[in-house]
């Protein structure tokens, strides 16, 4: 056997101080990886930083008789970020343009147009219908006839046009959602066994089969969702009433930018929080950063402990326990008095912030729109959620009875009694319909210590 030269022991030695193994620059203590990068957050766009804390949740006024399903209870919540104001109608086409023109560039690249699929050594390999698309390269449709003959197929057909425009049919701006459902994940049939290194339970996929979990990507689950909102909502919410210019104009024309977007169900706002989540992350990865945000609906008690911004009483979020303040003036878009809805300003939606914010900074967090939270509602789950981030979430199946659709909605809209804008007062709407007084906003989870 040949022996190693003294030169080779010193440079065995010297890699593998290197490494860390001789730990000589810790001094053979315990004192965690080093180099890590320190981590602040900065300030989301257009979102309040909610402090973590406890509160009262439920009822702080007089409730309707034998309604019995809010009961108050003290429950305690962890710190998170809350949009400023409801998502507004040109916030909410930003997600309608991006699904617009995802769909258009994987469209042009199965036609076989060049310059939509990012290229590179990375992506050789990946089939072409999973590719990342190329967001640089420019869709003209007006010069380049390839293109526009690739994309016709997303027009309405001549058949369908009004006055023969040409118009792009919105029934195909579908969002392929994708996320780990890690209430299933946690359950214990479902727990990876070392001793077999196999799984041996069985999940529900978004579709409400059931799927025998062989290995992780039984846990993704994934979902095709229609993103345009029901314009036909100011129509069919009512009856006998004149409300077409609403249906035609209230998404996309620019006078009404500013003012809360309607017609979209909780599905729908649901995958909205996990575009957001993928449109920051994927651009804090081109740029070298954690991947770590996550947008999602907030869960009841989240947005009630947010409505009360700081006021543990108060029947409002405003604190006091009237609608109006010293000067006679509403403080709300609601439904004030026997229906005169034009007293407090607006006689529908109104521009959101168009009312004083609460202690936290919170716009809008009664009236005008009803809001979406992630929670679903039973009438007795007050009594049996956890009194730390409480929440009773579940998935409805495409097969569940109606009754197992309800989601949480808070805060009351502005054709609702001044009831429903009381901070403790909690209401429902089934999962897939979508109305006229219902919106929604979006939170994110803070990171690391609360105290800022």
């Amino acid at each position: 056997m040949k022996r190693l030269s003294p030169i080779c022991f010193i440079l065995i030695i010297a890699t593998l101080n290197g490494c860390g193994l001789l730990s000589s620059s810790t001094g053979g203590e315990l004192t965690g990886v080093q180099g890590r990068r320190r981590y602040f957050e900065p300030d989301p766009h257009n979102m309040v930083f909610i402090p973590q804390g406890s509160f009262t949740m439920g009822a702080g006024d007089q409730d309707m008789a034998w309604l019995q399903n809010v009961m108050t209870r003290t429950v305690s919540v962890n710190a998170f970020w809350m949009d400023q104001t409801e998502i507004t109608n040109n916030q909410y086409r930003q997600f309608v343009h991006w699904v617009r023109d995802s769909i258009m560039r994987r469209t042009l690249a199965n036609a076989g147009i060049d310059g939509f699929l990012k290229e590179g050594e990375e992506f050789e390999e990946l089939d072409e219908s999973i590719r990342p698309l190329n967001w640089r390269t420019r869709i003209d449709t007006r010069r380049n006839e390839d293109q526009r003959e690739a994309l016709e197929e997303l027009y309405l057909p001549v058949h369908e046009r009004f006055w023969g425009r040409k118009e792009l049919d919105t029934r195909k701006l579908l969002y392929e959602a994708q996320w780990i459902d890690m209430q299933q994940a946690a359950h214990p049939r479902n727990r990876f066994d070392f001793q077999t290194q196999s799984y041996s339970g069985w999940v529900y996929n978004a579709q409400g089969e059931r799927v025998e979990l062989r290995d992780r990507s039984a846990l993704i689950m994934n979902l095709t969702v229609p993103v345009y909102p029901d314009t036909l909502v100011w129509i069919s919410d009512f009856s006998f009433s004149y409300n077409e210019p609403m249906t035609n104009l209230y998404f996309w024309h620019p006078g009404y930018d500013h003012f809360p977007v309607v017609g979209v169900n909780w599905v729908q706002a649901f995958v909205f929080c996990i575009w957001r989540t993928r449109l920051l992350n994927d651009y804090l990865v081109a740029n070298r950063n954690p991947m770590v945000h996550r947008y999602r609906l907030p869960t009841e008690a989240e947005w009630e402990y947010a409505a009360r911004g700081g006021l543990s009483h108060g029947t409002y979020p405003w604190g006091g326990p009237y609608t109006r303040n010293q000067e006679g003036c509403f403080l709300a878009n609601f439904k004030p008095l026997r229906g005169n809805y034009a007293d407090d300003g607006g006689v529908l939606t109104m521009r959101v912030a168009s009312y004083q914010p609460n202690e936290w900074g919170l716009f809008d967090m009664a009236g005008n729109v009803a809001e979406w939270t992630a929670s679903a509602y039973d009438e007795s789950s007050y009594r049996f959620v956890h009194d730390l981030n409480p929440t009773y979430e579940r998935w409805a199946r495409p097969d569940d009875p109606p009754v197992m659709k309800r989601k949480v909605v808070r805060g009351g809209s502005w054709k609702d009694v001044e009831y429903f804008l009381r901070v403790g007062v909690r209401t429902y709407e089934y999962q897939d319909s979508s109305n006229t007084f219902i919106g929604f906003r979006t939170v994110r989870d803070f990171i690391g210590s609360s105290s800022r």
